[in-house]
């Protein structure tokens, strides 16, 4: 355990020392930030408190979406881009098992996408308490991390996905690509039965929030959550195969 945390570790520093590392963040705390001023001054009455204002961006309606396309693109060339670089075979001659260290870059890209909505939900509550007002409503710190949770949920499936189609292809170009054209099509919904079975419909579970209604009648959100799961084990599953059978020469 030890030795894989020591991995984790050596991902999450790789990461942060990238010169990109750091806009992400800067890309959220400046939309929060002038989004809410923007508010404030032609918004009238729109937004009263600073949870009503954090829910309504960190949402995946909101900038929750784009939260989870910085994710796509940050995470998506973690493999391709060692393959590229030719780093992978040095990862592989140090005694650690190929499921390790895949392991440990997604645990990695995990922490990101966490870090990211995290960031997103703090930066967006400071700047709606310098705008507005910081009065919590019954029931606000629960809706605040409902929609954190959905979100979150939601970066991590797209992720993931970027994830294994890093490691399927080798190209960072097409695993960001990719990612972020499932994140634009999950807004498309066709109404047929078959369709509450594929993934983009199930991502999104803040449709829920407060007895919602489902893109599609028969959807519940156990439901959801377990056709998450599939994909999600299948898309890690995908990727373990590969890349421990894959010949890195």
């Amino acid at each position: 355990m030890r030795n894989f945390m020591a991995l984790v570790h050596n991902e999450w520093l790789k990461m942060s020392k990238k010169r990109s590392f750091f806009i992400p963040y800067a890309i959220i705390a400046v939309v929060a930030v002038g989004l809410a001023w923007a508010l404030k001054h032609w918004g009238g009455e729109m937004l009263g408190t600073a949870s009503d204002y954090t829910i309504m961006m960190a949402g995946t309606t909101g900038f929750g979406q784009f939260t989870a396309m910085l994710a796509v693109i940050f995470t998506a060339g973690l493999v391709a881009s060692e393959h590229g670089m030719g780093t992978i075979k040095f990862l592989l001659i140090r005694g650690q098992s190929r499921a390790k260290i895949l392991a440990s870059k997604y645990v990695a890209a995990l922490l990101f996408a966490l870090s990211l909505i995290v960031w997103l939900n703090v930066i967006c509550f400071a700047a709606g308490a310098v705008w507005f007002s910081t009065d919590l409503p019954s029931g606000a710190l629960r809706d605040i991390l409902i929609t954190a949770g959905s979100t979150l949920v939601y970066s991590i499936v797209y992720m993931t996905l970027g994830f294994m189609m890093g490691v399927l292809t080798r190209s960072t170009g097409a695993a960001m690509g990719i990612g972020m054209a499932a994140i634009v099509l999950s807004g498309i919904t066709i109404p047929k039965n078959f369709y509450k079975f594929m993934l983009f419909p199930n991502a999104n579970l803040s449709v829920y929030n407060h007895g919602g209604q489902p893109p599609i009648p028969g959807m519940t959100l156990p439901f959801s959550i377990a056709v998450l799961a599939v994909y999600i084990v299948l898309f890690l599953g995908a990727s373990f195969v590969t890349f421990k059978r894959r010949d890195i020469a």
